[in-house]
């Protein structure tokens, strides 16, 4: 990644324009079966399509707080580098009575009422389906995104020393996220073609940054698995030696 990254959303072009074809993120729901794996390119462009998303439909500005109510999920991670993109303030379980928006997953929309700003919630169904019922004063994000633009510009230039992550206690500016990831990555020895494979919560930093920032930071790619305790040991080894994982974070 280029030095002179300053945000997660710098780090995300600089992937795309190193090498777009590679994986970033392969996810796994060890509930449900399902697999998905992205690109670098895919990624970026759910990415895009989502910060539009906040940027025009939702009428999301720069210093905005959005509680981030979401498990350990690639869209999870879209929306993490969507906010950045933005300059929205990503506060992962943050507050959504105190936040100007809220970002839900099925199981936590009675949580998120209690925003009284725009709310979106997410199905987490396979291939990013919709859910069969909207759920009454939300946007559904399947619906909504599809149609948003491939390509976002922000109104106003983000700044690297503004507030961007918020997470179990710990507030950290973009530059200070990068700077973490990339001091992560080098602890794990992360580097171009690294496979981390994390079953991590994404309520703490430790697993936000195995998760997805330092694998994004070092050139590197996650192996992402939700209720990866229900795997035997058998099975995660076989899973480790299948997606060619080099570093595990359990």
């Amino acid at each position: 990644m280029n030095a002179t990254d300053r945000t997660p959303a710098d780090l995300l072009r600089s992937a795309l324009a190193a090498d777009p074809a590679r994986p970033l993120v392969t996810f796994y729901d060890d509930a449900t079966g399902e697999r998905v794996e992205l690109s670098v390119a895919t990624f970026a462009n759910w990415v895009a399509k989502t910060a539009n998303l906040l940027q025009d439909d939702l009428a999301a500005e720069p210093g905005d707080r959005l509680a981030l109510l979401l498990p350990a999920h690639w869209q999870t991670a879209v929306w993490l580098l969507a906010c950045s993109s933005v300059g929205v303030v990503a506060e992962v379980d943050g507050d959504p009575g105190t936040a100007g928006l809220v970002v839900a997953g099925p199981d936590r929309l009675d949580e998120a009422r209690a925003c009284s700003g725009e709310r979106v919630a997410l199905a987490l169904r396979p291939l990013g389906g919709r859910f069969p019922q909207p759920p009454e004063g939300f946007a559904d994000y399947a619906v909504e995104v599809p149609g948003q633009g491939d390509r976002f510009a922000p109104y106003a230039p983000v700044d690297p020393a503004a507030p961007a992550l918020s997470v179990g206690g710990l507030e950290l500016t973009g530059a200070q996220l990068v700077e973490r990831a990339r001091a992560d990555a080098a602890g794990r020895g992360l580097g171009p073609g690294s496979r981390l494979l994390s079953g991590l919560s994404y309520g703490t930093w430790e697993g936000l940054s195995a998760g997805l920032f330092a694998p994004l930071a070092a050139g590197a790619s996650v192996v992402l698995c939700r209720n990866a305790d229900r795997l035997s040991a058998a099975d995660l080894d076989a899973r480790r030696e299948s997606e060619r994982v080099t570093v595990t974070a359990l």
